[in-house]
């Protein structure tokens, strides 16, 4: 008997997949990221670029809450 485990006994095990791993990071950013993007960016008083992907704009979000505080457990 092999040993195959299925990923969905498992749904969040890929939640934190690091975003350059992300087989759609290199698409454009979503309508929801780049909103929020632009919320926080405001906030931050940091230039909103739109021209960001996937995968750069959670990078860049993540950051951008660090700077505002937001999406903080605290």
């Amino acid at each position: 008997m092999t040993d195959q485990t299925n990923p969905k006994d498992h749904p969040t095990g890929n939640a934190e997949k690091d975003p350059d791993d992300w087989t759609t990071g290199g698409e454009p950013m979503t309508g929801a990221q780049a909103s929020y993007l632009k919320t926080l960016s405001e906030e931050a008083h940091e230039e909103f670029d739109d021209t960001l992907n996937k995968a750069d704009a959670s990078k860049r979000i993540d950051e951008l809450q660090g700077k505002t505080g937001r999406g903080t457990d605290s």
